[in-house]
């Protein structure tokens, strides 16, 4: 590969990275806080109310407005599999490296101890 190549091909990463940085999203994103929680389960977020103007056009013509994270948040309040976490969250101890290194070197050698009904968070 010549030199006039190489340095074309290194230029244009160089811009394709520089540029990939350049995209801001929307102003009044939502984040998490469209998810509450009834006391029961967790509550999606109302679609309607995230709908944002579109900024875009195609031949003059303005698309339609778009529901901002209306399916990723509907999706995540679906999974959570405690859903009072969203109101009170568990508090994230300290790792502790020799339970891990046990907990994968009792898998490298296939004696994994399954979960009983004491050590499941699901038991209450």
């Amino acid at each position: 590969m010549n030199h006039t190549r190489l340095l074309s091909l290194l230029l244009a990463c160089a811009f394709a990275a520089g540029a990939s940085g350049c995209f801001k999203p929307p102003r009044g994103m939502p984040n998490e806080t469209v998810i509450s929680y009834d006391g029961h389960g967790a509550v999606p977020p109302d679609c309607a109310s995230l709908a944002q103007p579109s900024l875009l056009t195609d031949g003059g013509i303005r698309r339609p407005s778009m529901q901002w994270g209306c399916a990723t948040y509907t999706n995540l309040a679906a999974q959570l599999a405690h859903p009072e976490d969203i109101v009170k969250p568990q508090t994230l101890g300290p790792a502790d490296a020799a339970v891990a290194a046990s907990a994968v070197r009792r898998y490298e050698l296939g004696r994994v101890i399954p979960l009983d009904a004491t050590t499941s968070r699901d038991s209450k």
